[in-house]
């Protein structure tokens, strides 16, 4: 049985960003059709 839990290395970088709203800029046009269609009622 492990006493410890074992993590990922703080230093190591990774290829691309965890999430994908961390592609997109604050300002971008793509974040008000998010809105958009999030405010959308969605059928039943």
């Amino acid at each position: 049985m492990a006493r410890f839990m074992v993590g990922e290395d703080r230093n190591q970088s990774t290829l691309f960003p965890e999430r994908v709203d961390e592609y997109v800029d604050e300002d971008n046009p793509v974040r008000v059709i998010d809105v958009f269609l999030r405010i959308q009622p969605t059928p039943v």
